[in-house]
């Protein structure tokens, strides 16, 4: 157990250090222009201050050209005039719009941010490797207990009898409902897995609501904020669940802002107490202002009990006057009026927070905001994790630490945790891919899908699924045609082979190690385009790239939303296409080969799936192999051979 812990400290050590040389090297090394280009800078903004919202100041940066980045509501941001890597201020972005993005302190904001033009960079802070990394020191017995099992040290208990279970949600199917029994009956752990479209939230919605019946307090988290803000509003529409999120306020989806610890601490009803004591410290500042502050140049070595002393006995010393003392000593004691009421404003706030945690029915937070010092001594019954096959085990530890039990949610045939460090890898091995490779008979597949046709779900379901899943009649026969109405007639899945036209070559863009691939860029965006004129949403098209290089190269030439496959994650479209990017004599498909990259990419459509690709040099990989078989034998295989590509 002590050589694990110790390994886990040293591999999310190296992730640590990895992510911030990554960046620091990305600033140092890079133009702010350049690093504007790529989305992860704002150039020449000016500041305007715009008051305190939830305990934090508000600050917006705004200028008369249109501001295109990568930057999002909940990314830190570091705040600089001239070498970004000498500044120490950051903030939380609350707000984008086309030429202004808001940005929320913690701390007073110094005078030359909101006087100067500023820089903006994309900011990465080590405060959850640092929460990680303390769990882990300090690990629970519980948390001791999870690694145990993935250690062959420990055996799970075999499931309680499952109680009878009165339904909130009426439309689950079996497996949802198999999957909340066993989940609620459980002595220590329980897991879900949920393939694409298959209900999960919703399951995990209906199993909370479930263990607040039986008076268990819960912890709900999830690696991502957008997860949990998920389960969040879902969750609100049960009005009886009394509901509080941790974590950063402008990290919270404005919808669900009413339900943070912030929030509820600024309308509880002590708080109009701490509003009285700040107006008597304002007052008692005032006071203070017109005695002398004891400095170093004025105390002459005088301590504070000596000043108060010699000033009792109207004695000066050491140069200083009798007054002089007189007035130190003054301000020494209404000082320390202030410093009790700022003590009480601490007890108020402890006092509001822990009333407001112990009504709460459930918390919910990130995984890394569930180290947040709010619930450090709350003993939870049930700790439930969503994203759990997307988290490190550090990550996830940290929750299950706190919890009698623990169910995971996820599924490990999509995408592991994103680690940057080559020699943290160890680290894309979840605690939920461990736990269900050992103990099958403690999880339950979701096995209806409502996402997609029975068409496009055919090839997936056969190779990474065995053929477990069904479609749910309401999409079983849903197509594209719905969407253009009754003079079309395609099918749900088109492989478009660019394997006969010369000079499609796969390239390496100046100074990028990423991957672009012009023609097929082209032939995405003239499919996207083609959709627009028929009358297609812009909203219900995705266009996705393995490849940084190809998205930047296809959003910059077409309004619908264009990411790579991790930016698609837990997502889906009406309409997706994919361009695959490889083309190559030598059938090196690179990163291509993480075939769970695949099976999240033709899992985000709902009607219409679009892959283009070389053939020829996709199919020396097993998987792209079968897959280009499937569609030929299908007949949805067509080959291009010409650059003219038109209503395909």
């Amino acid at each position: 157990m002590k050589k694990y812990i110790k390994n886990m400290i040293r591999l999310i050590n190296y992730e640590r250090d990895a992510e911030i040389d990554l960046m620091t090297r990305e600033i140092s090394s890079m133009s702010g222009i350049k690093r504007e280009e790529l989305g992860r800078a704002i150039n020449k903004v000016k500041g305007k201050y715009l008051g305190k919202e939830l305990g934090l100041q508000i600050v917006q940066f705004g200028r008369s050209d249109r501001i295109e980045t990568e930057i999002s509501v909940g990314d830190m941001v570091l705040i600089s005039t001239d070498d970004p890597l000498r500044s120490d201020l950051t903030g939380t972005v609350t707000e984008k719009g086309a030429r202004f993005i808001k940005v929320a302190f913690e701390k007073r904001i110094p005078k030359w941010a909101l006087k100067k033009k500023v820089r903006l960079d994309l900011y990465a802070n080590d405060v959850t490797f640092r929460r990680m990394e303390d769990n882990l020191n300090h690990l629970s017995l519980k948390g001791k207990n999870a690694l145990e099992y993935i250690l062959n040290d420990r055996n799970p208990k075999k499931n309680r009898p499952t109680p009878y279970i009165d339904y909130i949600d009426q439309s689950l199917n079996d497996s949802q409902k198999s999957a909340i029994e066993n989940a609620l009956s459980c002595e220590n752990f329980y897991l879900i897995h949920g393939p694409f479209g298959t209900g999960k939230t919703r399951t995990l919605v209906e199993l909370i609501s479930q263990e607040t019946r039986q008076n268990h307090k819960v912890l709900a988290t999830a690696e991502s904020n957008a997860a949990v803000d998920n389960i969040l509003e879902r969750l609100m529409e049960n009005k009886k669940l009394k509901l509080t999120r941790l974590g950063h306020p402008q990290r919270v989806s404005k919808h669900n802002i009413t339900q943070t610890l912030a929030y509820k601490v600024e309308k509880h009803e002590l708080n109009s107490r701490i509003k009285k004591i700040h107006k008597k410290i304002d007052k008692l500042i005032e006071k203070r202002n017109v005695h002398t502050k004891p400095t170093p140049q004025f105390r002459r070595g005088y301590g504070d009990y000596d000043i108060l002393y010699n000033a009792s006995k109207g004695k000066g010393g050491r140069g200083i006057s009798p007054d002089k003392m007189k007035s130190m000593a003054k301000w020494i004691e209404i000082n320390q009026e202030i410093d009790e009421a700022h003590s009480e404003i601490k007890r108020i706030e402890n006092k509001m927070i822990r009333n407001i945690i112990e009504e709460s029915d459930v918390i919910l937070a990130t995984n890394s905001s569930s180290a947040l010092e709010a619930i450090s001594r709350v003993k939870f019954d049930v700790a439930i994790i969503d994203e759990a096959s997307q988290a490190t085990i550090p990550s996830v530890l940290i929750p299950i630490a706190k919890a009698h039990r623990f169910i995971l949610a996820g599924d490990h045939k999509q995408l592991p945790p994103t680690i940057i460090s080559e020699k943290a890898g160890a680290l894309e091995k979840t605690l939920f891919e461990e736990l269900i490779k050992r103990y099958s008979f403690k999880s339950q597949l979701l096995n209806v899908q409502y996402r997609m046709n029975s068409l496009l779900m055919k090839f997936p379901n056969k190779e990474f699924y065995n053929n477990s899943l069904k479609s749910d009649l309401s999409v079983d026969d849903i197509d594209i045609n719905d969407l253009l109405g009754n003079d079309h007639d395609e099918e749900a899945l088109l492989f478009i082979d660019t394997s006969n036209i010369e000079d499609n070559n796969e390239k390496h863009l100046k100074d990028s190690k990423s991957i672009v691939n012009i023609l097929e860029s082209e032939i995405a965006i003239g499919i996207a385009n083609d959709y627009l004129n028929a009358g297609v949403s812009e909203d219900d098209i995705g266009i996705i790239s393995p490849y940084a290089d190809q998205v930047k190269i296809i959003q910059d030439k077409t309004p619908v939303e264009v990411k790579t496959v991790d930016g698609f994650q837990g997502r889906e479209k009406e309409i997706i296409i994919i361009s695959t990017v490889r083309s190559n004599e030598h059938g090196n498909i690179g990163f291509l080969s993480d075939l769970r990259r695949l099976n999240v990419a033709i899992t985000r459509a709902k009607r219409k799936l679009i892959i283009i690709g070389n053939k020829d040099t996709l199919k020396n990989n097993p998987t792209y192999s079968r897959l280009i078989q499937f569609v030929e034998d299908e007949n949805l295989l067509v080959k291009v051979k010409t650059e003219k590509i038109r209503n395909i």
